[in-house]
């Protein structure tokens, strides 16, 4: 069974495939399109994709997603941005972004937020193309990092930071627990910030979870967004 985990790095995506009885796989690629079809590589298609990145967008409300991961995550719900409104993540500036944002919620967007905007909607694109059979029919599921790491953790968030050293550690330890044991030569995807390989990592290891039948939605059940999507991060 093949899955893959994602994560937005340096403009690009860093992927981890996860395939039962081999070492997990990393990889790179510019668009989300492209990394599937490395991952995939001419062998069975991904029964799940993960990516931690939003899916599933609104108009004029919060998204019920971040706001249960983030009372998850507790002391760690800084980590969990507020997703942007689509008209906001459409707008041409960051300052037309806030306007936009104020008038439908009455709150602003986040410069890390909107610097998101181009891969939120990249993966928008992409998921309605896979509802059209573009990519092959695979399940997408949105999932955060931070709150798979609390799930391997007992549900307790992390209390090092990913950035530091005691984080990368306490986090490649806790994948190995869990059976996702990173080799330390990636190839391509060695030059990759370490957090974010880690993040991608975690990431597969939910999708791999949601493959199995195993994992949990937040919210449960998914909310319907406007665009027609079950938005939820998948733990």
């Amino acid at each position: 069974m093949l899955v893959l985990g994602a994560d937005v790095w340096d403009g690009r995506w860093v992927g981890v495939v996860l395939d039962d009885g081999a070492a997990p796989r990393a990889l790179v690629a510019p668009t989300v399109a492209e990394l599937v079809a490395r991952a995939e590589d001419g062998g069975p298609p991904l029964a799940v994709v993960g990516l931690d990145i939003p899916i599933g967008l609104h108009d004029d409300a919060p998204r019920a997603a971040d706001l249960a991961a983030r009372r998850v995550l507790g002391p760690r719900a800084s980590s969990v941005f507020a997703t942007p409104v689509r008209a906001a993540l459409e707008a041409a500036d960051h300052a037309e972004a806030v306007r936009v944002s104020r008038a439908a919620i009455g709150a602003g967007v986040s410069v890390q937020a909107y610097g998101l905007r181009h891969r939120v909607l990249e993966v928008d694109a992409w998921v309605r193309s896979a509802r059209a059979g573009g990519p092959g029919g695979r399940r997408v599921v949105e999932v955060h990092p931070e709150v798979s790491f609390a799930a391997m953790d007992g549900g307790r968030p992390l209390a090092a930071r990913k950035k530091s050293w005691a984080g990368a550690v306490r986090r490649r330890s806790l994948l190995a627990a869990h059976g996702v044991v990173l080799p330390d030569e990636l190839g391509e995807a060695g030059a990759a910030a370490v957090d974010d390989v880690l993040d991608a990592a975690a990431v597969a290891w939910t999708a791999r979870r949601v493959a199995r039948g195993e994992a949990r939605s937040l919210p449960d059940p998914p909310e319907r967004t406007p665009d027609g999507w079950d938005a939820a991060i998948w733990t």
